[in-house]
């Protein structure tokens, strides 16, 4: 993760932060793009500044993957991780509730591990001043996914060329232990056209990263 973007994120942070209230950073892009790792670094350096206690927390957005089961029956298991296989309203209700604030929240988290959905795994403390939510789909300008925007008081958005999503993604199932061919169909088959989608249809955000 490049110093600069995080230190980018920071400023961008402090620019919107309002003493006693809550504040909300989308922080968004196509699969491959490393908003994860930005995202997680971000919140971390946040937290290094005050001790002991939180000052931010990380909501990721796959917390929302349909179950595989529902997905199978729908004919969409081979499209997981496109829009359609998340469960985009129950992410705008959660977070609508963290923008609204005044009480714990409890939020889904996603289990690589066992490819499923862990039901209120995560916990959002109500006196957590700052929270960063991360997710391809958090600017995607069509229904429901365009009532996010708002939500926010800052946004950002990793936007790398198409041609290193390729070698992350590829590189992705490879570590995974498919094969290079299995691989490459994975990467160009589904997270491909995913981030093309991100990339065109996303609204302007207010840090572009690249």
């Amino acid at each position: 993760m490049v110093h600069a973007d995080i230190e980018a994120v920071m400023a961008l942070i402090d620019t919107v932060a309002r003493p006693g209230q809550r504040i909300l950073i989308a922080i968004a892009g196509p699969p491959g793009s490393g908003k994860s790792t930005l995202a997680e670094a971000v919140v971390e350096q946040l937290n290094s500044k005050v001790g002991s206690q939180s000052q931010a927390a990380l909501i990721p957005m796959d917390g929302f993957h349909l179950d595989n089961q529902d997905l199978d029956k729908q004919g969409l298991l081979t499209r997981k991780g496109a829009p359609e296989t998340f469960d985009a309203k129950g992410l705008v209700r959660l977070v609508r509730r963290i923008r609204n604030g005044g009480a714990d929240i409890h939020y889904p988290l996603f289990d690589r591990t066992s490819d499923r959905c862990l039901v209120d795994a995560g916990l959002l403390k109500a006196g957590t001043p700052i929270v960063v939510v991360e997710g391809n789909y958090l600017l995607l300008e069509d229904s429901p996914w365009k009532a996010l925007a708002g939500l926010f008081d800052a946004t950002v958005f990793l936007a790398p060329p198409v041609e290193t999503l390729e070698e992350r993604l590829i590189l992705r199932w490879l570590n995974y232990g498919l094969s290079p061919e299995m691989a490459a169909e994975k990467a160009r088959g589904n997270d491909l056209r995913n981030a093309r989608l991100v990339l065109e249809k996303s609204v302007t955000a207010d840090l572009l990263l690249t």
